[in-house]
């Protein structure tokens, strides 16, 4: 899968390509930002009609990780959908998509700040969740070790090319957007490089997970 394996508080994780993280010990996927029904919301906010398939590519490169991984766990890191609305009006081919996804496998929905977690479909739905060494929140907290959060949307340019990125050092874990249509915050911006050390990488996704020293 050409991912990056790494450990935070004790814990073996990997970063996959995709912008997902698996704990192989624990048979968990992660995933973070998922902000389906994005178009939905721009639309019936902004006016601007835009094409409305980030939800079924969402849900596509989903579909592939789970099979790629056979995880039996999945936890999904908040802003899962794009707001509560976004959630009731998605298309019900990509409900029943998304249903067919979560049986069968222990699910929960971390709250974030744009949802709670749909509720309807449903799952576990915690404001934050701890299994074993490592908590797992929406928004990464000040002093936080062993934490695995998202909120930021992190991308890092390499050769002129920005990809989306997990940031990590020894205490806490960010990941990117897996949503497909998502923006980003540089992984060098203050509110980012902040949360970490001088050693933190960059774990560039793409066709491989590619890490690199945090910009400073």
């Amino acid at each position: 899968m050409n991912a990056f394996e790494f450990t935070l508080s004790g814990a073996t994780l990997r970063a996959l390509p995709s912008g997902a993280l698996y704990w192989p010990g624990e048979r968990l996927l992660c995933v973070s930002d998922l902000h389906l029904g994005k178009s939905e919301r721009i639309a019936r906010r902004q006016g601007l009609m835009l094409p409305p398939y980030e939800t079924r590519e969402t849900l596509t490169r989903l579909d592939a990780v789970l099979s790629a991984t056979g995880a039996e766990r999945v936890i999904c890191l908040g802003d899962s959908f794009d707001d509560l609305d976004a959630g009731a009006a998605l298309d019900e081919s990509d409900r029943l998509w998304l249903t067919q996804l979560m049986a069968g496998r222990d699910w929960t929905w971390i709250e974030g700040n744009h949802d709670p977690g749909p509720l309807e479909l449903g799952g576990a739905h915690r404001a934050e969740m701890t299994v074993g060494p490592l908590t797992f929140r929406h928004i990464a907290m000040d002093g936080a070790t062993g934490e695995v959060s998202g909120h930021y949307h992190p991308k890092c340019s390499l050769r002129g090319n920005s990809r989306p990125a997990f940031i990590a050092d020894r205490n806490r874990l960010i990941l990117p957007a897996f949503g497909a249509y998502t923006g980003g915050l540089r992984c060098g911006d203050p509110a980012i490089r902040r949360l970490f050390d001088d050693a933190a990488l960059a774990i560039l996704t793409g066709t491989r997970a590619l890490p690199v020293p945090l910009a400073r």
